[in-house]
């Protein structure tokens, strides 16, 4: 319960539009930087990729874990398969 009430919060900060948010600021950054607007420490540069590499592997996890508890992977045979040996 808890802990889909955490994915919930999680899912609804960390959404597609973040992560494009995070990538159209870096790629403007980087670009008034390249035109000579700004300096701007490349420290700042990495923080934002650091941001949008979190969003992104959040997203994926929330998703493989809903596809995880929709689906289950079985053989050839109709044996369900660990998730563990996989």
């Amino acid at each position: 319960m808890v802990i889909e009430k955490l994915t919930d919060r999680f899912e609804n900060l960390f959404r597609y539009d973040t992560f494009i948010l995070v990538g159209l600021l870096m790629t403007i950054g980087t670009l008034a930087k390249l035109l000579g607007f700004w300096n701007i420490s490349s420290d700042w540069f990495w923080l934002l990729a650091g941001i949008g590499l979190t969003v992104e592997g959040t997203i994926s996890m929330i998703k493989q874990r809903r596809f995880d508890q929709k689906f289950k992977i079985v053989d050839r045979n109709g044996n369900e398969l660990n998730k563990n040996k996989l």
